[in-house]
This record gives C-alpha cells, sequence and structure tokens, in this order.
C-alpha cells in the first residue's frame, strides 16, 4: 500500500489505542486518517506478547470495546491468542484495515509551525498530518537490565514481550529474571520441563489465586442472541472492578484480607517454610501491580525449581553471578536466560522521536516528569494528542475504559477545531500545571505511593505519572465534555497570525 502525502490524521500502532481511535473515526465520518503500525500485524501489545500462558487480568467482558462486544469469549480471563484473534476480527468488520501501513515504523515527528502540521519520517518514507495520535501504550517497549558481561553469555535469551517460539525449555537450565506479571504467566508453563528453573527474585510480589472459568457454549450463544444480559454482565464486573479502589485509596486497611487471601494461596501451595519466606511480600499489596495466578507458587516449590534472592553481580559465559550480604559469590549455572523485566513505562521511546523546535518530548519532560492535560494533550506540542497517556493507567480495572473516554474527548477537540477554523491546538500552560498538581496530591493518598515498595508506577524522582488516582466514572465525566477555555489554539493559516486562548 502506497503511503499517503499528507492525512488530517495519522494514528501511531495498531493495539486498542490506535485501533479504537481508527474506527471512532471512520464511525464519525473522518475518513481522511493513517494507522502507521511497525509489525506485520495488529494487536500492539497483544500481539508482542505471545508467551506460554500469556492472559489478561482483567475479566473477558470488561476487556474489550463497549461498541464492540464478544460473545464468544472461552474463558473468564481471556487468553492472549484470543484477544489478538478479537482485535483483527474487530478491525476487519469495523473496515479500517485499509487505513492501516503496515511495516511502517516512526521514526521521527517534527512540528512544522510555518504549515501548523507535523513532518513524518517513517521507514517506508515521509508524509504530514495536521494531528497525530499516538497509540503506542506503555507496553510496547520491552526493557532488560544492564547487566554486567551479558554479552558474554553463550546461551539462548530473550525478552518475555520477544518470546524464541523456535527455543524448548524441554532439558534446559533455565534462569528467569523478574517476578511481574509476565513471569508469573509462563514459570508455570517452562518448569515442567526445564531441567532446572531459577527464578531471581529482587522483590517478592503479591499473587492472589486466579479465580478462572471457561464459559460454557450455551453461555457464549446466549450472549449471542442477549445482548443486552452480555451488557449486565459486563455492567456487574466494572461495578466489582471499581469497588476495589476503595482500598487503594481511600482505606488501605482493607488491602488487608486481600493479603490475608494471599498468605493463604501462598502456604497452601508452599509446604517449605524458607521458601515460603523468600516468596513473602514485605511491602503493603497494591502497591505494585498485583498479580493473579494458581499455579506460580506450585512451579516454584516443585523438586527443579530454585528461588534466589541474592542480587545478581555479573552474567559469566555459562551462568549468572550473584553475591550474598557476606560477600559470598555463586555461580548459577544455566543455558537459557528469560527477562521478565517489563517495560519503558515512565520513559516511553516514542518520546524521544517526537520535536517541537528541534527539542523532544523527551527532553521536555526530562525535569519535570511525565505530565499531559487529561493524559492526553501536552502543552508545547500542539496537534499532539496521546492515548494512554501520563497518569491514564489503572491498578484496578479496563484501561480500555479510559481509551474510550479519550477517544471521545478527541474527537470532540477535532470537531471544536474545525468549528472554529483553527489550524493548531495545544493545552494551556496553567491548566495542565494545574491538572498535575491535583493528580499528584490525590496520588499521594494511595497504596500506590504510600505501600512502601518501588514499582513501575513511579518515574527515578519519584513521582507517580502512571497511574489514575480515583474512578474511571470520574475520568470518564471529566474526558465527557471539551472546554476550549483549557486549550491554546490559533487559526489555519490565511485566517490570522496571533496565537490566543480560547
Amino acid at each position: 500500500m502506497t503511503l499517503p502525502v499528507h492525512v488530517s490524521v495519522a494514528v501511531i500502532g495498531s493495539g486498542f489505542a490506535g485501533l479504537g481511535t481508527a474506527i471512532c473515526l471512520k464511525q464519525a465520518g473522518r475518513h481522511d486518517f493513517v494507522v502507521l503500525e511497525r509489525a506485520s500485524d495488529v494487536g500492539g501489545t497483544w500481539r508482542d506478547n505471545s508467551y506460554p500462558g500469556c492472559a489478561c487480568d482483567v475479566p473477558s467482558h470488561l476487556y474489550s470495546f463497549s461498541f464492540a462486544p464478544n460473545p464468544s469469549w472461552s474463558r473468564s480471563f481471556s487468553p492472549q491468542p484470543e484477544i489478538q484473534a478479537y482485535l483483527r476480527r474487530t478491525a476487519r468488520a469495523s473496515g479500517v484495515l485499509p487505513h492501516v501501513q503496515f511495516d511502517t515504523e516512526l521514526l521521527d515527528a517534527s512540528w512544522q509551525p510555518e504549515q501548523q502540521r507535523w513532518q513524518l519520517s517513517t521507514t517506508r518514507g515521509e508524509l504530514t498530518a495536521d494531528v497525530v495520535v499516538v497509540g503506542t501504550g506503555p507496553l510496547s517497549e520491552p526493557t532488560t537490565p544492564d547487566l554486567k558481561g551479558l554479552s558474554s553469555f553463550e546461551g539462548t535469551t530473550f525478552h518475555s514481550a520477544r518470546w524464541d517460539h523456535s527455543w524448548s525449555p524441554k532439558g534446559r537450565r533455565v534462569a528467569v529474571i523478574g517476578t511481574g506479571a509476565s513471569a508469573i504467566q509462563f514459570v508455570p508453563h517452562l518448569q515442567p520441563d526445564a531441567a532446572q528453573l531459577v527464578l531471581f527474585q529482587r522483590t517478592a510480589p503479591w499473587v492472589l489465586p486466579r479465580v478462572d472459568r471457561t464459559i460454557s457454549r450455551f453461555e457464549q450463544r446466549l450472549y449471542a442472541r442477549l445482548p443486552l444480559l452480555q451488557k449486565a454482565v459486563r455492567a456487574a464486573i466494572y461495578s466489582g472492578r471499581e469497588s476495589h479502589l476503595i482500598g487503594f485509596r481511600y482505606n488501605q486497611r482493607l488491602m488487608r484480607l486481600a493479603e490475608k487471601l494471599a498468605t493463604k494461596n501462598l502456604e497452601k501451595q508452599v509446604a517449605d517454610p524458607v521458601l515460603r519466606a523468600k516468596l513473602t511480600p514485605q511491602f503493603t499489596l497494591g502497591c505494585k501491580r498485583v498479580l493473579l495466578s494458581s499455579t506460580y507458587y506450585r512451579a516454584l516449590a516443585a523438586p527443579n525449581a530454585d528461588v534466589v534472592t541474592d542480587p545478581i553481580v555479573e552474567v559469566v559465559a555459562n551462568g549468572v553471578v550473584t553475591e550474598a550480604a557476606d560477600g559470598t559469590r555463586s555461580t548459577h549455572e544455566v543455558d537459557t536466560i528469560v527477562f521478565g523485566t517489563g517495560f519503558h513505562v515512565t520513559d516511553p521511546p516514542v518520546a524521544q522521536r517526537i520535536r517541537v523546535g528541534g527539542r523532544s518530548l523527551a527532553e521536555h519532560w526530562a525535569t519535570g516528569g511525565m505530565q499531559a492535560l487529561h493524559g492526553l494533550a501536552v502543552h508545547g506540542f500542539p496537534n499532539l494528542f496521546f492515548l494512554v497517556g501520563p497518569n491514564t493507567g489503572l491498578g484496578h480495572n479496563s484501561i480500555v475504559l479510559m481509551i474510550e473516554a479519550q477517544i471521545g474527548h478527541l474527537l470532540k477537540a477535532l470537531d471544536a477545531m474545525d468549528a472554529g477554523g483553527f489550524g493548531q491546538l495545544e493545552a494551556r500552560a496553567d491548566v495542565q500545571a494545574s491538572y498535575n498538581a491535583r493528580l499528584q496530591r490525590e496520588l499521594a493518598k494511595t497504596v500506590w505511593n504510600r505501600g512502601g515498595c518501588q514499582s513501575w508506577y513511579l518515574d527515578e524522582a519519584g513521582r507517580n505519572t502512571t497511574l489514575w488516582p480515583t474512578f474511571t466514572w470520574i475520568f470518564r465525566r471529566e474526558l465527557a465534555d471539551f472546554s476550549l477555555a483549557e486549550y491554546d489554539v490559533a487559526p489555519r493559516l490565511g485566517r490570522g497570525a496571533a496565537t490566543r486562548s480560547a
């Protein structure tokens, strides 16, 4: 497909955020847009994370677009292949695939003030766009620790988000580095076949039982014939998940009940008191992402598994070296290293590729951390909109809810630009500063900031630039209306010159 010379809207990424934007643009009668996708298929994080056991930790009926329900989910927590198939099917049914430019990675986006448009450089050529929508998401760029000697390792290494499907754990001595949401899903799938599995754990996570079940064919047929029933189930799940915020934000003593449940889960599966002590968290549940698994602890309690809590000091040709508190070093011989070490969340690489006046968005955010109005618009970066931007992540509910609210606000912004004849729109500095100051005050009251841990929710300065601090219905209510008073605008070229505040 030939890359267009110019479009009204360029969308970066084709995961939930990018596809949702494309579908809603089309539904709104806006057809002059393109989706730039660096891979050869849609799906975003659900395309890239194909490791064994990969599944969602939000119930299936809530982890889908409200305008594209799926009555055919096979389980209460949908596995990765089904989510990927759902995104493919939804993209095809909505007619947006002709707008997607596959194998087209954004290399640079530079604002051209004289033309009031973005100049985009991609791996397949150049184009311009009046508006750029970044839908790459926070879980798109895996991060690997800079371990001394890693390049000298003679075995196999890969990150869970770049799984090597030609590799098999059978008979292997496998090192797993990281204990996050990915690791607790793939570890139980590696352990049974591995000759030995060594988990290098820096911090023990809280793990609650995964209450998963098969959704029967009868239920699926019922949802297909009675869409209102599925909508009611979705609403019930939403209310239940929303109530979790009470413990995270308003009454953290409630987290003790969840901690007791998690502790029972640990005690039930791990009989060895030494191993159980290693796996017992030392922070308030919720401070880090709450993990769900009914098989993780059992895998680590198996005879061929070991949990190492001493820090890694280097990697050598045939293994991983750790150092105990007394200075004793141990070499753990392995032939494979699998990293479950997460993603660039508070320092998204895409921000290095977006520039205004030669200054990148990454540089702009370097001093005060990631900030945006409604997690969507950034002062100093006109006609740029982030989906799942700063402080829109959730510790308790479905991110798809936040994405849809942001898309709705984006469409209202585009309508306002058209109605007012504006060629330029960006968040006002004072409004953005006030908005983010409020978020940080509210976050200071939450378990995510006060739970006694270091997590990927926090940036290097200790600011929580990742999570939304309260109920999702409040976010959706705030974004339901669009106020030009929150933005600086400028007329389209030829209709005036001076930038003004609305």
